[in-house]
């Protein structure tokens, strides 16, 4: 009976380490090929509660590792739409038309620039892959766009996101 708990818990450990390894790499790739300060995953774990849970970084200030957002920027009516497939990407938040509290949110984490796309299990929405400029205003291409999207699919059909 206690081996078998054991094993039950050194392979939910494993599967936990292997997951974290693969989004590390994955995240790494992302910010590698979009040349950006920050990229992070922020993974829902209740309804729309959630929390920035791995992150890359060119450089350890730009660090929002545990973030949990602006909760009253994120409600039902966002939600659905990155349900739905949603990609928002914001080349300068000091330009875009977007909600006070979600500029307000973005400039308290150091983003300039953002491009967010939702990881989409069976489930539902699983978490948000966000890639963050802080320096300066971007312009994101089709093809950033596309690498992304591709990037947030590979993840969602990870074992170990697509069954928690």
């Amino acid at each position: 009976m206690l081996n078998d708990r054991l094993r039950q818990i050194n392979n939910r450990l494993g599967r936990n380490i292997n997951r974290e390894v693969v989004i590390q790499q994955a995240l790494k790739e992302i910010r590698d090929f979009l040349d950006i300060d920050r990229v992070a995953l922020y993974y829902f774990y209740n309804r729309w509660k959630g929390q920035v849970t791995v992150e890359n970084l060119k450089s350890s200030q730009f660090s929002i590792l545990g973030e949990t957002g602006a909760d009253e920027c994120f409600n039902d009516r966002y939600a659905v739409l990155y349900e739905e497939g949603r990609v928002r990407a914001i080349a300068d938040i000091e330009t875009e038309p977007i909600h006070t509290c979600h500029r307000d949110f973005l400039r308290s984490i150091q983003v300039r620039a953002n491009l967010v796309v939702p990881i989409l299990t069976s489930e539902g929405l699983w978490g948000l892959l966000a890639a963050h400029h802080c320096t300066a205003p971007r312009i994101w291409t089709a093809s950033e766009i596309q690498f992304m999207q591709k990037k947030a699919e590979i993840l969602a059909k990870l074992p170990a996101i697509e069954n928690s």
